[in-house]
């Protein structure tokens, strides 16, 4: 590929932040810079939590504004990753029918009850190879009919609503479309069956394309600006945990991957989905990956657990940045033993170190003193625990896939936790390799210049472009 590579930008929506990174070159050094962070979070609208979309699309907009202020060049492609299942309603013009629900919202817990008297759980994994969580698209859908929405009343995902709304069309791309539980995962396709069990309308889903698809080019203002005069919107794998999949510099069959932040995503790659009753039994899940691959992985309690922690204990003022109570709990005694994470009393807000003695009593084990002095005696339990748990689940990874692991590459926020990932190490006896904090938008460059080069069915390619993008994160 020639020296001057095209430049371009990355938006990836977050639950709690939203963030505009712009890819430059030096020559042939990549330069990775955030250019606009702001916060995002769900509100309480006539008592349902949604989204304010409008801000979300206020904020992205500012952050392109100003990488059209950052650079004089053309900005030759822009994709968009986030997080998965929620979606807008469309009008016939293609506007919201109304702001988004956040999948935080109860309303479908009523709708998880009534599918299950249909089909069992096991049925539907047969079917898409997603574990069926009341947050998933097929359970908000049908809150949505049942609150008199007319099933054929068309949506789409969020990522790639922003993308049409900067010029695209009406698409699904597949990584995300997976999490809805509509997908049949094996055919790469919309599932008939499931769409009929829940009563919905096959003919409201988006189009399905490919992961790096090509999906319009820039419409808005924005192509006003010498930058944006060309740019092409790409759906690269727009959802996050896709995404930061695909930031992962590793090629070959050996490793496995940790996404690691507030929860931990534990798995491994795999060419084709493993939909057995043990895998579904044993809380895995098949979610689409970019090059037409499969995340295999489990949801794991992760940094949760000690965020709440010191919620509970330090209320008002947190005397613990996290940095220094790493350190802190790496110079304390080993716990006499540890906690099982993903006990269902681990994963609800509040009260969480009443909630990890409540654990330590019931296991015969001394519990810890609830005073903010004790957070470093909290903070190795929760790292022995988690490190235990995530060496059981790869344990398993292993036996479900027939993969022999080496390595163990870690994304996201816990990457800098170098305690928890020498735990890691020791309980796993793979290698741990530390990968960027912002993975996902990592994996959004190196999707789309991929796409850029007809290549985002190659998952070579892709990693090449990681290793080489890794390089210029800053």
């Amino acid at each position: 590929m020639p020296s001057d590579h095209p430049h371009l930008v990355a938006v990836d929506l977050g639950a709690e932040s939203c963030r505009v990174s712009l890819l430059q070159w030096r020559g042939e050094t990549p330069h990775i810079e955030l250019v606009h962070r702001f916060a995002n979070a769900p509100v309480t609208t006539d008592g349902c939590l949604r989204w304010d979309f409008s801000r979300i699309l206020s904020g992205v907009e500012d952050g392109l504004l100003r990488c059209a202020q950052k650079t004089s060049a053309p900005i030759a492609a822009l994709g968009v990753d986030g997080w998965a299942v929620d979606y807008v309603r469309l009008t016939d013009t293609d506007l919201p029918l109304a702001q988004p629900f956040c999948y935080r919202d109860l309303r479908t817990e009523a709708m998880e009850s009534e599918l299950a008297q249909k089909c069992s759980r096991e049925k539907l994994f047969a079917l898409c190879g997603v574990q069926p969580l009341r947050i998933n698209t097929i359970f908000q859908l049908m809150a949505d009919e049942r609150a008199g929405i007319p099933a054929s009343t068309r949506w789409v995902n969020l990522p790639e609503y922003l993308l049409a709304r900067l010029g695209g069309r009406i698409v699904a791309e597949f990584t995300n479309a997976t999490h809805t539980g509509l997908v049949d995962i094996q055919a790469r396709n919309w599932c008939a069956e499931a769409f009929q069990l829940c009563a919905l309308d096959p003919a409201a889903a988006p189009e399905l394309v490919s992961t790096g698809a090509c999906v319009g080019t820039m419409q808005t203002s924005l192509r006003s600006l010498h930058p944006f005069r060309e740019t092409r919107l790409l759906a690269p794998a727009c959802h996050d945990t896709a995404s930061a999949v695909a930031g992962i510099p590793m090629s070959g069959n050996d490793w496995a991957y940790i996404s690691s932040g507030t929860w931990s995503l534990v798995g491994a790659l795999v060419d084709q989905p493993i939909k057995t009753p043990e895998a579904c039994n044993a809380g895995f899940t098949n979610l689409g990956a970019a090059a037409s691959r499969i995340c295999f992985h489990k949801n794991v309690n992760g940094m949760w657990l000690l965020k709440q922690t010191l919620s509970q204990l330090c209320p008002e003022d947190n005397p613990w940045p996290m940095a220094e109570l790493v350190v802190a709990a790496e110079l304390v005694d080993e716990p006499e033993g540890t906690i099982d994470v993903d006990d269902p009393e681990l994963w609800a807000a509040g009260n969480m170190a009443s909630r990890i003695n409540a654990q330590l009593r019931s296991r015969g084990l001394t519990p810890i003193e609830e005073h903010p002095a004790s957070l470093p005696l909290f903070a190795r339990l929760i790292f022995h625990s988690l490190a235990e748990r995530y060496a059981t689940v790869l344990t398993d990874v292993q036996t479900l896939t027939g993969k022999k692991l080496k390595k163990l590459a870690v994304v996201g926020g816990g990457s800098l936790n170098a305690f928890l990932n020498r735990l890691t190490a020791q309980a796993t006896g793979l290698e741990v390799c530390r990968g960027v904090v912002e993975s996902s938008t990592l994996g959004n460059f190196a999707v789309q210049l991929a796409s850029l080069e007809n290549c985002a069915g190659s998952p070579d390619k892709i990693a090449y472009w990681a290793r080489t993008l890794a390089s210029g994160h800053c």
